[in-house]
């Protein structure tokens, strides 16, 4: 695995994190996956995204590129040029049918899956700049993610996390990530691992909660 070049353990990364599958117990996907993708440099990352949609043209519906929305030789083509550079990939997966009982509060799920991923990245990488997909409007919400995930690695040593809640139609890093999230679904959700597999060299953590969280 290249992943991202190992110039010293406190440089600074710079994370991308998203979601696929939905956090419903007992209906929806059977799956939730959260994926974070790291490098040390966001620019090629960007360039990227912005390269397969000046590709599509007209085909583009929107000014995000979503993996859901796109014919899969486009995501199959992200990724390869994704592969080409610095970049490491983290992912935390939920086994739904683990859960045995109902939650209060089913957003527990999210928090609890995402927190795991962070930890997963910033045991590798203390420095961390991490964007994710804006999933909460009130703000209440947003500091409780936040500090579920501070709360989640506050016994990392000498780790700095900064974290930023964003749209992903503005940041370009999230969109690049929808796929690399999309691919690990496709893997679990659809037993169709052919995404995940270009993927697959620059894997560094992959984890599956499939024990009784709940």
């Amino acid at each position: 695995m290249r992943g991202c070049s190992d110039t010293g353990w406190l440089t600074l990364r710079y994370g991308y994190l998203d979601e696929s599958g939905d956090v419903a117990p007992f209906a929806g996907s059977r799956y939730l996956i959260v994926a974070i993708l790291i490098t040390s440099d966001p620019r090629p990352i960007e360039l990227h995204i912005k390269r397969a949609r000046r590709a599509l043209g007209r085909k583009a519906k929107s000014d995000e590129l979503k993996a859901a929305d796109l014919e899969r030789v486009v995501t199959e083509g992200l990724l390869k040029s994704l592969v080409e550079e610095d970049i490491e990939i983290v992912a935390s997966v939920v086994d739904k049918r683990a859960i045995l009982r109902p939650l209060s509060d089913s957003e527990d799920i999210y928090r609890a899956v995402v927190t795991q991923a962070v930890k997963l990245s910033v045991e590798r990488h203390p420095r961390l700049e991490l964007w994710l997909d804006k999933r909460y409007t009130k703000p209440a919400l947003r500091d409780r993610l936040e500090r579920t995930i501070r709360e989640g690695i506050t016994d990392l040593a000498h780790q700095v996390v900064l974290v930023h809640q964003e749209d992903s139609h503005k940041q370009k890093g999230l969109q690049a990530v929808d796929h690399v999230a999309w691919a690990f679904f496709q893997k679990y959700e659809r037993k169709n691992d052919s995404l995940w597999r270009i993927l697959a060299s620059q894997v560094s953590g992959e984890e599956i909660l499939d024990r009784a969280l709940w």
